[in-house]
């Protein structure tokens, strides 16, 4: 089965609009046929950025994504990396990627090291036919 990290930009896109690649990933974690792994820190940004006044997403929507993601993925402590990135706080969907050996999907990947296990939503679509 494929593993997957989700950076936040891709589940807050997933969360906006029913079209395009990141739903499409979300989807298919939802349907079980990929494996999301996740850490502490990520779940504590997922609902930062799901409260958001700006994105207009109601509470209960809110909490309804963070129990999916919660019954759906996997809870890992991943080790942490020295390797320089230029957002620090990017540093949790690495870790946790390398750590559970996931590609980690992101619309951001200027974020990170030019690594084969990171991918926007398109190249993952494209890359796994899904």
């Amino acid at each position: 089965m494929k593993r997957v990290v989700v950076d936040t930009n891709v589940l807050i896109s997933s969360t906006l609009s029913s079209k395009g690649n990141p739903y499409k990933i979300m989807s298919h974690i939802s349907d079980r046929e990929v494996q999301l792994y996740y850490c502490p820190g990520i779940i504590d940004e997922y609902m930062n950025v799901l409260a958001y006044q700006r994105l207009n997403i109601a509470h209960q929507t809110q909490r309804k994504i963070i129990k999916e993601i919660e019954r759906l993925g996997i809870l890992i402590e991943p080790p942490v990396s020295t390797i320089p990135l230029p957002d620090e706080t990017d540093r949790k969907f690495y870790d946790t990627a390398r750590a559970s050996e996931a590609i980690l999907v992101t619309g951001n990947t200027k974020h990170y090291p030019d690594e084969n296990f990171i991918m926007t939503p398109a190249q993952y679509i494209e890359k796994y036919n899904t």
